[in-house]
């Protein structure tokens, strides 16, 4: 059994691995074939000596990114765990407020971050933060409502039959049956982080020391240095790629052994 479990984990792996080293192998075959100029397509190993030499301009540019992207995330993480257990006491709350979260989820960020930035024009790292924070909300607010409206029913009675309080059912019961859900919508909202924080660089166009991986894609489409333009592609792909895994892995871990999405990943 667990030699078993040991090669379906390394198959999970390894299998995204193989698809990815095709893909470059491809991509690099199609460069060299059709002779396309590195200004429009830079084969993948021109990208990778890129991204080697401007390691020191990009590589800081891509922790200010992270920086608002954590910060943004914990922001939604916790207020989003706050707004659903809200939503959860009470119908008419979430009747009353979802809606508008619905709302703030649909609005473009691309269209409402200039007024941030302007609203907020003494911190714009504070401005960045609250752009990324509003596209990375939602998902946590919808799943977590969701969970802590799906515990079970009969549990419930048997809460209420011992006379529980509303809070000691929201604690032992409601709480860990929203968990799943909770933790699903980490794993989406944590690539919406990313994105958000990269979508309200491009519309700051901060630029200096404090600069974001955005700013430097902008420069390098405009100064048409198209390899160093894929390789901050590149860094930022592999970011959200850590982000997702990471989340995942913590998701695995916090549900194997009693829930049924890790223990059939794990079988």
């Amino acid at each position: 059994m667990f030699e078993k479990r040991r090669s379906a984990t390394l198959w999970n792996w390894l299998a995204p691995a193989l698809v990815g080293v095709v893909a470059v192998i491809g991509w690099d075959v199609f460069v060299r074939v059709t002779d396309t100029p590195p200004y429009l397509l830079p084969g993948p190993g021109l990208v990778l000596k890129t991204l080697i030499d401007e390691w020191g301009d990009l590589f800081p540019s891509l922790l200010v990114t992270v920086q608002i992207t954590v910060v943004a995330f914990v922001a939604a993480m916790v207020s989003g765990l706050i707004i659903a257990i809200l939503f959860a006491q009470s119908k008419w709350v979430e009747r009353s407020f979802f809606p508008y979260a619905v709302i703030l989820q649909t609005t473009p960020i691309v269209a409402i971050a200039p007024l941030i930035i302007i609203w907020l024009q003494n911190n714009t790292f504070l401005a960045l933060v609250v752009c990324a924070w509003i596209v990375a909300l939602f998902p946590i607010v919808s799943n977590t409502t969701l969970g802590l409206n799906s515990a079970d029913h009969n549990l419930q009675n048997l809460f209420e039959i011992y006379g529980a309080s509303r809070w000691q059912t929201l604690i032992h019961l409601r709480l860990p049956s929203a968990l799943p859900y909770f933790l699903g919508g980490l794993r989406i909202s944590g690539g919406l982080a990313l994105i958000g924080a990269v979508v309200a660089e491009f519309v700051a166009g901060t630029g200096g020391t404090r600069s974001g991986i955005a700013y430097q894609i902008l420069i390098s489409s405009f100064n048409l240095q198209i390899p160093r333009m894929f390789a901050a592609l590149l860094m930022t792909t592999v970011l959200g790629v850590a982000i997702f895994v990471g989340l995942t892995i913590l998701s695995d871990r916090l549900l194997a052994h009693w829930h049924e999405s890790a223990m059939q990943r794990e079988n």
